[in-house]
């Protein structure tokens, strides 16, 4: 942990505010906003061993066979059939239902490239799963990683959204025209 400590705050000047309770936030959506370049995947690799807590992905069940399989797994990774007439957010909450720990890591803007709304799987896992959202931000701007309360959603997806996306004000990703 001291080494990637080390990195992370000296070698490149960032630090965390906020974190996740692992023993009280067992199963969440974590969305990290902005994403618009390769390098928030290292940046949330060391956030997510500096804070202790297991964060997971999905990605297409192909990454997880021999020779890499084990090393998605060993990330935190889920395999999801992505196929045409599979319900993504449907497999996903099924994810969740079947793990006693389970924190998805996505991005609601689906891309990183510039966006001007959000995806709206991010909010439906989590209604449907019955987990908070976490909002985290990577601003490249002052090097800083906030990790921010759980936010629980309503029947009101716009509001909420709205609502989300306010903890996000002033945040520039790696790419700034592309925030």
């Amino acid at each position: 942990m001291g080494l990637i400590k080390f990195i992370f705050n000296r070698l490149l000047g960032w630090r965390i505010i906020g974190s996740i309770d692992p023993d009280k936030v067992k199963k969440a959506v974590i969305i990290v906003v902005p994403h618009t370049s390769w390098h928030d995947f290292y940046i949330g690799v060391f956030v997510r061993r500096m804070i202790d807590a297991e964060i997971n992905f999905v990605a297409k069940k192909e990454l997880f066979k021999w020779p890499f399989g084990w090393y998605f797994r060993w990330m935190g990774g889920a395999p999801l059939d992505r196929s045409k007439n599979q319900n993504k957010v449907d497999s996903i909450v099924a994810l969740f239902k079947s793990r006693e720990v389970f924190r998805l890591a996505m991005a609601p803007e689906g891309t990183r490239k510039k966006v001007t709304q959000w995806r709206s799987g991010y909010y439906f896992i989590a209604k449907l799963a019955e987990v908070p959202i976490i909002p985290v931000s990577f601003d490249y701007k002052t090097k800083r990683v906030t990790i921010g309360s759980p936010f629980y959603t309503t029947d009101d997806y716009e509001k909420d959204t709205e609502q989300l996306k306010k903890f996000y004000e002033g945040v520039i990703g790696k790419v700034p025209e592309n925030t």
